[in-house]
């Protein structure tokens, strides 16, 4: 049972994919993670024996501590942490119960590079309407909430990725692209092992609204509809971004919370 100073993996992973999700620190061992360089969708990497260091830059949020099993690295790192001022807790039973669990685990091979800043860099066509909307949503809620994503003129995309160190993604000849019928929103969730039920839903609306087949998603009509209509109020894509983050929000919890929920009015009327 969770304390006040630990998590369960069934209320992180709910916590996971939300605008909420706390700061999540991997301090597995160099040795730990060489054994199974995964990580729980959202973690960052973090050396334990450093905490003193860097403990104060999450000072004032909420930050999980992962170590292998949930014993004295997480314990004692999220104990530091909470010294700091970081209301922190440790993953019960760590990354092994996670892993046991059966839940989403993100391959590190798969991950871009970071900045100096601890961020990753990706660069896209400027103008996005659908993909490059659902792409961004994808990688700030469950791979880096602190990404950078830079829109350019499509010709000068692979240039300034090679310039800025920043990956290219949803254009023609790149890993992070279109394959066959699936959109690169689909080959994200894929690679990343995010392919849950409700992920693999929310890829089939992307799918339908971002390549015209709205056959395939009877809601891809109204992501298509709200997302052009986004497209239309903002001039500025990083404005745009922040609020097609919502809309990915509401896409999502629809799909993972509420699809078998529906709606009347009046709720209330008298029966005759």
């Amino acid at each position: 049972m969770s304390s006040f100073t630990t998590i369960s993996s069934d209320k992180l992973a709910r916590l996971i994919g939300t605008a909420n999700t706390p700061a999540l620190i991997d301090v597995r061992t160099d040795e730990d993670f060489a054994a199974d360089p995964r990580l729980i969708p959202g973690a960052v990497r973090r050396s334990h024996q450093d905490a003193a260091d860097w403990g104060e830059e999450y000072s004032g949020r909420s930050a999980i501590v992962i170590c292998q099993r949930g014993l004295k690295l997480s314990e004692g790192t999220a104990a530091w942490l909470r010294h700091v001022g970081v209301s922190a807790e440790a993953l019960e039973d760590g990354f092994e119960g996670w892993k046991t669990a059966k839940l989403p685990l993100v391959p590190a091979a798969k991950l871009a590079p970071r900045d100096a800043q601890g961020r990753t860099v990706w660069v896209t066509r400027a103008r996005p309407k659908i993909d490059r909307i659902a792409c961004p949503w994808l990688i700030r809620r469950f791979v880096d909430p602190n990404a950078v994503f830079l829109f350019v003129a499509p010709s000068e995309v692979v240039a300034v990725g090679e310039r800025f160190n920043a990956v290219p993604f949803d254009i023609e000849n790149v890993f992070w692209s279109h394959r066959g019928e699936l959109c690169t929103f689909d080959v994200m969730v894929e690679e990343l092992g995010l392919a849950t039920p409700p992920m693999q839903r929310l890829a089939t609306m992307v799918r339908a609204a971002d390549t015209g087949r709205l056959d395939l998603s009877p809601e891809a009509p109204g992501l298509l509809a709200a997302s052009l209509g986004l497209s239309r109020i903002y001039d500025d894509d990083l404005a745009q971004l922040e609020a097609g983050m919502t809309l990915y929000d509401a896409f999502y919890r629809w799909c993972r919370d509420a699809s078998g929920e529906t709606h009347n009015w009046p709720t209330n009327k008298a029966k005759p």
